[in-house]
């Protein structure tokens, strides 16, 4: 199936919304779906939460056939009984959130808005999650802000003279000055990225808060350090690309071990190289860099350089009132407004 099973083949999915039995007049074809059109549904939803959701939910429907439950349409008990089962199982909080969307977006996209409640699977995972808390369980890992010199220390792990080195560098330098998702560094092309008297100009044509993806253009300055200067990167990379003969297409690519450019660079891969370099700088919680510390790194230097946090939140592309950049903030305060820093300890 499609989208989680949210996108159906005709003949085996509930409507979308409404029964011909609540509307008399409607017959069947008021309520088909050409194949087209269930693709262009399906691929309105961002890659990664697809295959997230399709994951969940796979794993619920295969739970309530072995419970002998329905999953569609699930009641209140079940959901609530399969929630418990996933805190008895030790799942993180976050990935029993993500069930929990999982199964209201199946039910909301067939044709049951509102089933099944969640009220009760809620109360179940605010008891684990204070049980967890009380047993001393962890916090939520999250992924370590890269600073300036963490990034620096990782350029210069990098070895400059190679084709490797150098495009290493670049996803680097703009993942950490664009507050790049994986998703925006790899989807971004030569043509996304332009030189200007300021720096650089950098498109995004679509992301998770643009999600008609009407696309938003990044400025980057010149930086002033020469490992990390934004537009030295990429001019530097844009020559190993066009000696390549890639003079157009992908900006980001894979490298063969010999050195030879290949095709597009893949979201997973982002993650192995960031974090391989920041072990080899010997960068603090290196086990548990990410990708997304470049992200939060770009957050959380812009604000303890004085930026303003609506400035940081378009900069990033994150929603205005955004929780996440909210937590970048605070990590940077604790610190620097921190009530005993004077008091002669």
């Amino acid at each position: 199936m499609g989208y989680g099973g949210l996108i159906q083949p005709a003949g085996e999915r509930p409507p979308i919304s409404g029964t011909p039995e609540n509307h008399a007049a409607h017959t069947a074809a008021d309520y088909a779906l050409s194949d087209e059109t269930r693709k262009l549904i399906a691929d309105g939803v961002p890659a990664n939460t697809r295959r997230a959701y399709t994951r969940q939910w796979a794993a619920f429907a295969a739970w309530c056939a072995a419970h002998e439950r329905l999953a569609l349409p699930a009641t209140e008990q079940t959901l609530a009984e399969y929630t418990a089962q996933l805190c008895a199982a030790g799942q993180a909080p976050a990935s029993i959130e993500q069930a929990l969307a999982a199964v209201r977006t199946m039910h909301r996209l067939s044709g049951h808005p509102g089933r099944p409640g969640t009220e009760a699977a809620r109360l179940a995972l605010r008891a684990y999650k204070r049980r967890r808390a009380d047993d001393g369980g962890r916090a939520q890992r999250e992924a370590p802000p890269i600073t300036i010199d963490a990034l620096r220390a990782m350029v210069s792990a990098c070895d400059l003279t190679t084709a490797r080195g150098l495009r290493d560098r670049v996803l680097l330098v703009l993942g950490l000055a664009l507050m790049g998702r994986r998703s925006e560094l790899v989807a971004l092309t030569r043509d996304d990225v332009r030189e200007v008297a300021d720096g650089l100009e950098v498109t995004i044509r679509t992301s998770k808060t643009d999600k008609d993806s009407r696309g938003e253009t990044i400025a980057i300055p010149r930086g002033s350090h020469p490992l990390t200067d934004p537009v030295a990167a990429w001019r530097d990379w844009l020559q190993v690309l066009d000696q390549a003969g890639h003079t157009s297409g992908r900006l980001l690519r894979r490298l063969t071990r010999h050195g030879t450019v290949g095709p597009s660079l893949g979201a997973d891969a982002v993650n192995v190289i960031v974090r391989d370099l920041a072990v080899r700088a010997g960068v603090p919680s290196a086990d548990r860099v990410t990708a997304h510390s470049l992200r939060a790194g770009g957050a959380t230097v812009a604000y303890a350089a004085g930026v303003p946090v609506s400035v940081i939140a378009k900069h990033g592309r994150w929603a205005p009132a955004s929780p996440v950049v909210l937590r970048y903030i605070r990590a940077v305060d604790r610190w620097r407004d921190n009530a005993m820093r004077n008091v002669g300890l």
